[in-house]
């Protein structure tokens, strides 16, 4: 494996010190956000996982080698880059083995941290069950990730743009819990609620450092989604985010966008519509994210050593 992953020095001292490591994706940076405010977060989010005494570590394939922690330098370069290959499970192999490069989306992530001996991912919203999934089969790679791959992920809930309710039933099917940090119901990424309840709630990162321990202890393989919501102050009204939503939704259908394509291309549409506000929240929540998976982050290190 030596020879198709390479783990940053940051990374590196921070497992020969059993320094917490948090992971972080790259596809945000290369498609989820404009420059240049897709480099600040990402400089941003790894500062506050810093501050709160983890060691961050972006993926991402830079000429077909998994690299785990990336220096501020490629940030940059994944910020400004055009092109760059949405890299889900299904695309790994190709990139490697053609030496290109590509941003990694949850699903890929997942596979890095768990290849790295990572356990807490921290990302903005997990894919899920696209609506109309009934007839076109749009299901996200990342809610199959979540069964197979033992790594908890900290997010906004699933984006909103999804069918929450069929998402919520795929995740019960393959055995994913969904957690609640701080919440009863699942938080929607734009929207602190939606009209769907977690699994369990749990109020601190210990708790939920402790039930990873114990899911994996007992070698039931899988994820955790740690589903946290935005901040109240960047939270935006459900009923005109999904008014938005719904419009973005059918002109996607109309200009047969599909498959990857969907979902920056509503995040996009959603952003022009929001003049702005939506990135202004999509930048808050990662933030905030960052913040509760670190903490987790160093509780699951602590009960783990």
């Amino acid at each position: 494996m030596n020879e198709w992953i390479k783990l940053s020095e940051e990374v590196k001292e921070a497992k020969k010190n059993g320094t917490p490591i948090v992971a972080l994706e790259s596809t945000i940076i290369s498609h989820g956000m404009p420059y240049p405010q897709n480099v600040q977060t990402a400089r941003e989010v790894e500062a506050i996982i810093r501050e709160e005494g983890a060691v961050p570590a972006t993926m991402a394939v830079i000429d077909g080698v998994l690299r785990i922690g990336l220096s501020d330098e490629e940030l940059e370069f994944f910020g400004k880059t055009k092109g760059i290959a949405k890299a889900s499970r299904r695309d790994m192999p190709y990139l490697v083995a053609a030496k290109k490069n590509g941003a990694t989306t949850v699903s890929a992530t997942m596979i890095c941290a768990q290849l790295a001996g990572i356990k807490t991912f921290v990302t903005g919203g997990i894919g899920g069950v696209h609506r109309g999934a009934e007839t076109t089969m749009d299901i996200s790679a990342d809610l199959q990730e979540l069964a197979k791959t033992d790594v908890a992920v900290i997010c906004a809930g699933a984006k909103s743009i999804l069918d929450l309710g069929l998402t919520m039933e795929y995740l019960e099917t393959q055995g994913v819990p969904v957690v609640g940090y701080q919440t009863d119901k699942l938080p929607s990424f734009f929207t602190r609620t939606s009209p769907f309840d977690v699994n369990y709630r749990l109020d601190t990162a210990t708790e939920v450092a402790e039930m990873m321990k114990a899911k994996w202890d007992m070698n039931l393989e899988g994820g955790m989604v740690i589903a946290n919501p935005i901040p109240e102050e960047f939270a935006m009204e459900d009923s005109f985010i999904n008014k938005v939503i719904d419009e973005a939704v059918k002109e996607a259908e109309s200009l047969g966008i599909t498959g990857k394509d969907v979902t920056p291309f509503l995040l996009g549409k959603i952003k022009d519509v929001t003049e702005g506000k939506s990135l202004e929240a999509n930048i808050a929540l990662v933030k905030n994210n960052a913040k509760v998976g670190a903490q987790i982050a160093v509780a699951f290190g602590k009960i783990s050593q």
